[in-house]
């Protein structure tokens, strides 16, 4: 049962490059225009020198585009991981030390990560609540907004060192009565830009990447006001030499501390791994050919170029959604697309940094203000909720948590709380990380039976089962014999009805007219009930 409107697919390799050229050529330089400030951005609000962020871009495009599991997405350093990157780099001493004490964690990390793809622990994902993986997203995003308030505003960074989260928030009216008009100018003008930019209706128009919009304007803004000679030096963005820069960096006698280097380990890898499978499953469902990634082969590949972006002095990197999806929609065909993203940046860096120099630093931090909007989006708190109060429990934990303590303390807490509320709706512990799976066939029916509870925690076991199906068959998933259906299972079984179906069979789920859903939502939590 082939599905007749399925698009032929373009050649791999460099049949593929000879192919599709001018597409991934194309697509490759708009997605340089929107990663090439993001990724000086996001390197700065890291403590990390602004350059390493497009070494790691470079080398995500260069180097991990060969060997990439994935197709579109595109390989960089990701918003998502600055906390955990400034946090590392704060914990180590701060400085240039502090910096080069993270790397050699980050190299350790890169090295767990190949071992993740190698064991195939690529579905990873699936074993954490969907609703804790949001509210780390959001968390994140409402770290970096309360950490950019003051860069935007071009505050002394003096008047910020040290302070926590809540710190920064609380003193917001503090940073305004000493903001700097000429660089917030700027920056406010770089963030209407970055918020206002999706709602343009003319076609033409949005293709045009809003970061390049942004620098377009912010840099002649800049020499206009004269930054150079009126400014303090923290308003403009400084680089350095690429080349000079670019060496054996890392400094592994943090592992004298173990504590802190196991802890930032654990995290490097587990938070950059969950953003970029979680990143590659969101892709494949708008790539135009329907192709589906090897999640394995693109864990090691994200771990070799973490590894030796480590070993340089660079960023850790993930597949980045906004710019794996700028890249979708920019018509890229193949991995080269990636390549050649990374291939502009370094001519770039090579040939204009003087120009890059130009770029005011609120300018960058409106660009990282969009970021944190868009994760911690009020939609986000809306949507969680519609799907059911227990959901943005674990959602609001998850954030207070991330807040206050860690991103490790953060997850771990929402788990608990979803393990809980699973307890609380009669899911009998023996079941939480393995639920009774029959498969049986007959003809061309499939028939997956799941008893007990099909839950977040135990879902590995039945995607095995169910990744067993041959494609073109008819399945049919029966749930009469569980007492709860979690959010978790519920999206990620209408996850694999989306792809089997993408293949030429067809997924019908039945049993779950005794149960009743916990919200209107069709992807809500469903309770057995008496009968």
């Amino acid at each position: 049962m082939k599905n007749s409107s399925k698009l032929q697919a373009p050649k791999d390799g460099w049949a593929g490059f000879k192919e599709n050229l001018s597409a991934d050529a194309t697509a490759g330089f708009v997605v340089f225009l929107l990663a090439m400030p993001l990724s000086l951005g996001i390197a700065k609000a890291s403590d990390f020198p602004p350059i390493m962020g497009l070494l790691t871009a470079i080398i995500g495009g260069l180097v991990v585009s060969f060997i990439a599991g994935s197709r579109m997405t595109i390989k960089g350093p990701a918003a998502g991981l600055i906390v955990v990157v400034a946090g590392s780099v704060a914990e180590f001493g701060g400085g240039e030390a502090g910096w080069r004490l993270a790397l050699g964690a980050m190299v350790v990390a890169g090295l767990v990560q190949i071992l993740f793809g190698v064991f195939k622990l690529g579905k990873l994902a699936d074993i954490f609540p969907l609703s804790a993986i949001h509210g780390m997203l959001a968390a994140i995003g409402i770290i970096i907004i309360a950490k950019q308030v003051p860069v935007l505003l071009d505050v002394n960074p003096e008047l910020y060192k040290g302070l926590s989260v809540f710190g920064m928030i609380s003193s917001i009216p503090k940073f305004i009565a000493n903001l700097d008009p000429k660089a917030t100018l700027v920056g406010a003008v770089s963030l209407a830009v970055m918020m206002g930019w999706p709602y343009i209706k003319n076609q033409t128009i949005k293709k045009i990447p809003a970061p390049l919009v942004v620098l377009l304007i912010a840099i002649p803004a800049e020499l206009i006001m004269d930054f150079e000679h009126t400014e303090p030096a923290y308003a403009l963005l400084h680089i350095g030499n690429f080349v000079e820069n670019v060496k054996f960096n890392a400094d592994f006698s943090g592992i004298s501390q173990a504590g802190v280097f196991i802890k930032y380990v654990i995290m490097f890898a587990l938070v950059g791994t969950l953003e970029s499978l979680l990143t590659v499953k969101a892709i494949d469902l708008v790539d135009p050919y329907k192709r589906k990634s090897n999640n394995d082969k693109d864990l090691i590949a994200v771990g070799a170029g973490n590894t030796l972006a480590a070993l340089l002095g660079g960023l850790p990197m993930i597949s980045e959604v906004a710019r794996s999806s700028a890249n979708v929609n920019s018509g890229a065909k193949t991995r080269w697309a990636n390549f050649f993203h990374g291939f502009f940046i370094l001519l770039f860096v090579l040939l204009a940094t003087p120009v890059i120099e130009m770029i005011p630093n609120a300018a960058l931090a409106a660009m990282l203000i969009t970021v944190g909007i868009k994760l911690a989006h009020p939609k986000e708190f809306v949507n969680t909720f519609k799907i059911g109060k227990e959901q943005l429990a674990i959602f609001l934990v998850t954030i207070f948590f991330t807040i206050f303590e860690d991103l490790l303390v953060g997850i771990a807490a929402g788990i608990v709380l979803k393990m809980i509320i699973h307890l609380i709706n009669g899911t009998p512990i023996s079941s939480f990380f393995k639920a009774p799976t029959v498969v049986s066939f007959e003809g061309n029916e499939y028939l997956v039976e799941i008893d007990k509870a099909a839950v977040f925690s135990n879902f590995l076991g039945i995607k095995r089962k169910l990744e067993e199906i041959p494609a073109g068959f008819n399945v049919t998933i029966d749930l009469k014999n569980t007492k709860l259906v979690d959010h978790s299972v519920m999206e990620n079984l209408h996850h694999f009805q989306h792809e089997y179906e993408e293949h030429g069979g067809t997924v019908k789920i039945i049993g779950l007219e005794n149960h009743k859903a916990v919200s209107s939502h069709h992807l809500a939590a469903r309770k057995l009930v008496n009968a």
